[in-house]
């Protein structure tokens, strides 16, 4: 039996690295519970005060198939290195060229940079190349 989770980050903005990852993932903002014509709707029916109502949010894989993404806001900044992080496969795996998998993950390194991300450092190991990337919150993920 497998069993259905969410990938959850703690944030400082989570909002701000919400976006972030719906630019790089191609992922949408989760629609509001049925009856609910947005969020803010939702949130003061539950007598949630409005200065709360950015401390968390969700996104989804448009197609209902990849894992949910929540960001939750979190009082303390990030103090070490990720114990899990995601691999985004973004090269085309073994069925494009050594070429064109370069030529893509470089792209992705470009337009992720351009978002607010940064690149920390470049692995070329056993016939498999990836970079080591950290989102905005410094949270740390490879592209490959």
């Amino acid at each position: 039996m497998t069993v259905r989770f969410q990938v959850t980050f703690d944030a400082a903005d989570p909002q701000r690295l919400a976006g972030f990852w719906q630019r790089a993932l191609g992922y949408r903002e989760q629609e509001p519970p049925e009856g609910y014509a947005s969020w803010e709707q939702w949130a003061e029916a539950m007598e949630i005060p409005q200065e709360r109502w950015d401390d968390v949010t969700a996104l989804v894989d448009p197609e209902g198939v990849l894992p949910r993404l929540f960001f939750q806001r979190v009082p303390e900044p990030k103090s070490a290195k990720n114990r899990m992080h995601l691999d985004v496969n973004v090269g085309g795996g073994r069925e494009v060229s050594d070429q064109e998998r370069r030529s893509r993950v470089d792209a992705a390194v470009e337009r992720l940079v351009a978002l607010g991300a940064t690149m920390e450092r470049e692995f070329d190991e056993t016939g498999q190349r990836w970079i080591v990337m950290h989102d905005p919150e410094g949270n740390e993920f490879c592209l490959q």
